[in-house]
């Protein structure tokens, strides 16, 4: 408890570390569970994105697996542990840093199949398949593949053309999106995601309104994700202009919404 106190406040420096990965400590359970009391202590006196970047700086970050033996370094074992132990910021902590790697490795070999023409199939099951052995949420994984499928392309710079030009390729990437949307969440997350390419990107902010309805065509997108963006769940960049182009879609939406249960109830 001290040693965290003394990190906290920058007598010690986090490289002291180190010296819990003696291999007899971390074999009779003793460097993990000094570690749970040290964290503790120093999280309470500062927070754990202080504690991530004083580890950071003398690479130690991505070093705390070795808190147990080789049979039990793996982030289930890793996670338990510290979230039973109340470190639950922790052990987060500890996982974007181990998938960071993963999802930029990701990223880079989806763009590469791109790249190459790869059927779809092949990219769908290599992204479930790294999904699955990195534990990579599904939404994280719509926001690689919505930047993947975005950088394959030389843009237009010129507003009237870009949107024509986005339109066609989105509906040959429709497929690709449509497979890792199993999840409500997963829809607002693309449609943040879009919210903020245009922002960012000024050319295509006339074209917000024209790429969600095109992937509610292709299935991507469905009304309920739809309605709640648009009513609480949006971002604020360039929210006026993008919530203004949304405007007729979205009372269409509603108005079909409603005409689809009054058809359900007529029906009962």
């Amino acid at each position: 408890m001290l040693a965290g106190v003394l990190l906290a406040n920058g007598t010690l420096n986090a490289s002291i570390l180190s010296n819990l990965y003696n291999e007899n400590l971390v074999k009779e359970g003793v460097s993990a569970a000094f570690a749970v009391k040290l964290f503790k202590s120093w999280i309470n006196e500062k927070d754990i994105n202080a504690v991530a970047t004083s580890l950071r700086k003398v690479s130690m970050d991505n070093r705390l697996m070795e808190l147990f033996p080789a049979n039990k370094q793996s982030n289930e074992h890793f996670t338990k542990y510290f979230t039973e132990a109340g470190l639950k910021e922790l052990s987060e902590c500890v996982w974007n840093q181990q998938t960071i790697g993963a999802r930029k490795e990701l990223q880079k070999e989806l763009q590469e199949q791109m790249s190459r023409g790869d059927p779809f199939k092949d990219k769908i099951l290599y992204v479930k398949e790294e999904m699955k052995k990195n534990n990579i949420p599904e939404p994280v994984v719509i926001g690689i593949v919505w930047s993947s499928v975005m950088s394959t392309v030389e843009w237009n710079k010129k507003e009237e053309l870009v949107a024509e030009q986005a339109i066609k390729h989105l509906k040959q990437y429709s497929p690709l999106l449509a497979a890792f949307m199993t999840q409500g969440q997963s829809e607002l997350t693309l449609l943040l995601k879009i919210q903020e390419y245009c922002y960012d990107n000024i050319h295509f902010m006339k074209a917000f309104q024209k790429i969600v309805v095109l992937f509610y065509k292709a299935e991507v997108l469905s009304e309920e994700p739809i309605l709640k963006w648009y009513k609480d769940a949006h971002a604020a960049k360039g929210k006026s202009v993008i919530l203004e182009q949304m405007k007729k879609f979205v009372e269409w939406l509603k108005n079909a919404e409603e005409e689809s249960e009054s058809e359900a109830e007529e029906g009962d």
